[in-house]
């Protein structure tokens, strides 16, 4: 999430201070968890300040509770912040009830070795996709194509787009509006991919993305849905683009994925 995003997140805050039941303090709170990532791992409060829009004497406040109660800690060579192992028992009982991903790691295994590329499990995170599991090539090209916890924009990938197709029609025409709304320059970048993908799912079963996030990188996907719960993820596998001959991520990776996420547990769906 980069500077722009975490200004439409405080917008977003704004929009509530009229809903009564909405606890602002506690939103603003986890908005501050929200500005650590892989690419701003360490933060001061000034950076936060920045980030939140919030005052700085505010912010000190959060962070000092947030570290008191285990979500911050503070790093012992530049007294600036990072996540704390809180968030990380925040968030392991959502990834132990993903049981998808024991069930998928064999398969995933499997497809990331015979691409040479990686295969990575997804949930949606506001207007972007999150990998909760993944699997990779033993390669050194293939490391940075993915890990658990990257983020990637909704409307830039494959796994993103196949989540879109797994929504509900209104369900979809709704996180659409809201990206036309938040992410204009994205959504102006990527509308007619985007809109294609949307096309082209009901006759080949998954999308794609070729170099549109990183050009050297392309990727297939397809969303799984569980019926008993109704929790919509996506598995996607991405590939770099100079191992690839011809149309051979629509002929074969594209079809070999749709194979897998059909040959999972039956409590989940492609359809």
């Amino acid at each position: 999430m980069d500077n722009a995003d975490t200004a439409r997140d405080a917008d977003l805050l704004e929009a509530f201070k009229g809903d009564h039941q909405f606890a602002i303090t506690l939103a603003r709170g986890l908005e501050i968890l929200r500005c650590f990532s892989a690419k701003r791992p360490i933060l001061s409060n000034k950076q936060l300040s920045a980030l939140t829009g919030l005052p700085k004497p505010t912010i000190t406040r959060f962070t000092y509770t947030l570290a008191r109660l285990g979500y911050l800690q503070t790093d012992a060579r530049s007294g600036k912040f990072l996540l704390g192992s809180a968030v990380l028992s925040l968030g392991y009982p959502l990834l132990a009830n993903l049981g998808i991903r024991l069930l998928a790691r064999p398969l995933m295994h499997e497809l990331a070795e015979y691409a040479r590329g990686s295969v990575s499990v997804g949930v949606r995170d506001r207007l972007n996709m999150v990998y909760v599991e993944t699997s990779r090539h033993q390669s050194a090209f293939s490391s940075r194509l993915s890990d658990v916890g990257l983020t990637y924009p909704i409307v830039a990938t494959a796994i993103g787009r196949a989540y879109l197709c797994g929504c509900a029609p209104d369900e979809r025409q709704a996180l659409l509006n809201e990206i036309r709304v938040k992410a204009p320059e994205a959504w102006a970048r990527h509308e007619a991919a985007v809109m294609q993908n949307l096309e082209d799912f009901h006759r080949r079963g998954f999308c794609t993305a070729h170099g549109d996030l990183q050009s050297d990188i392309c990727g297939v996907a397809i969303p799984l849905k569980n019926r008993s719960n109704g929790l919509l993820i996506a598995i996607n596998c991405v590939v770099h683009s100079f191992q690839l001959k011809g149309d051979e991520l629509e002929r074969d990776l594209g079809p070999r994925l749709v194979a897998m996420g059909r040959s999972l547990d039956l409590s989940y769906s492609v359809d």
